[in-house]
């Protein structure tokens, strides 16, 4: 299987995208074809030895984190993510991963590869850390103005996704609210949870910001503005969190001595909660494996991103979700009544 990555993306590229694809093609985890600037990455690919299973496809563009995606995109036809993602829509390559604009790989993907039968919007699933292991979390951010049968779409990719590649039997699918009664919400989630109830779906209900650490719900659905914020705000907490403590066992001799003990325990800890271990998201709902990661990626978080390619060809996500029926997005949504 090869994947093309786009080498050109992402705050600390090309080198720690460079280690990263070679990192995963010396494991054998596929065959990378790096996509970029072959002046730039050779210098980076050279002194790491790397394996034969790794090529290099050229070009010199590159669309900036602050520029306007779909715009850069027209400007820029050969802009790496747009060549990497024709790799994939000429059979060339299996799956591309990024760690650029997410924006700009959006635009790729709808542009070149196209939605997935009937789905209206793609969507961004991200996995968060639960108490009983990774839970799905969507939309992280595709889309921050949604109407409820958006919902519903994310509501239907999120469980093909759970059910395929994470391998969860009738998955729990639950909508984040301000309150779990079935009256509570805006507009939005009021005609999402009639949507939802009605489908076939294990849907388990609303659920509150505080149920989601719970690993009780393992399709978590949001727009992607809250879910965006969500996501950004679990991955500084857990950051300052790992602060404080390294601060106050710091303080007195009686603490680092204690700290010394708990020691495996807080490195298995840190490692659950780091972003790295996930690799990337999948954009749903394009005719294609499109994983994007996030922009400050290290190495490591590049080789489990194509980790999470793989697996998703391998598991048939795009047959699945082109398999989904459509939503009607121009039917009246019935609301409930207030309690």
């Amino acid at each position: 299987m090869q994947i093309a990555v786009d080498a050109m993306g992402g705050d600390h590229a090309p080198g720690e995208i460079v280690r990263g694809a070679v990192e995963a093609a010396r494991e054998r985890i596929a065959d990378i074809i790096l996509v970029g600037d072959q002046r730039v990455l050779e210098p980076e690919l050279n002194p790491l030895h790397p394996p034969a299973n790794i090529d290099i496809v050229h070009t010199e563009q590159v669309v900036a984190m602050d520029e306007q995606p779909a715009l850069a995109l027209r400007r820029k036809r050969d802009a790496s993510i747009m060549v990497a993602t024709r790799l994939v829509k000429e059979g060339r390559a299996a799956a591309v991963v990024s760690a650029g604009s997410t924006g700009a790989q959006m635009a790729a993907a709808l542009l070149v590869l196209g939605r997935s039968g009937k789905i209206q919007r793609p969507a961004i699933a991200t996995l968060i850390p639960t108490l009983k292991g990774p839970k799905l979390l969507l939309d992280a951010g595709a889309n921050v103005d949604c109407r409820p049968e958006h919902l519903l779409e994310f509501a239907m990719m999120g469980n093909v996704y759970a059910a395929r590649v994470m391998g969860i039997r009738e998955p729990r699918v639950g909508l984040l609210n301000i309150g779990t009664e079935a009256c509570k919400g805006n507009e939005q989630t009021l005609g999402a949870f009639n949507l939802l109830k009605a489908a076939n779906l294990n849907f388990i209900g609303n659920i509150e910001g505080r149920d989601i650490f719970t690993g009780d719900t393992d399709v978590i659905v949001c727009d992607g503005f809250v879910g965006n914020v969500l996501l950004k705000f679990g991955e500084g907490m857990a950051q300052a969190l790992f602060t404080m403590i390294a601060g106050e066992v710091k303080k007195t001799l009686r603490a680092k001595i204690g700290a010394a003990l708990v020691l495996p325990a807080l490195r298995a800890l840190k490692k659950q909660v780091d972003y790295t271990e996930y690799g990337g998201a999948p954009l749903l709902g394009v005719q294609g494996v499109s994983i994007i990661c996030h922009g400050s990626s290290n190495a490591r978080a590049i080789k489990n991103a194509i980790k999470v390619a793989v697996r998703c060809v391998e598991e048939g996500l795009v047959t699945g979700l082109g398999q989904l029926p459509g939503v009607n997005t121009g039917e009246e949504v019935i609301q409930c009544r207030p309690c």
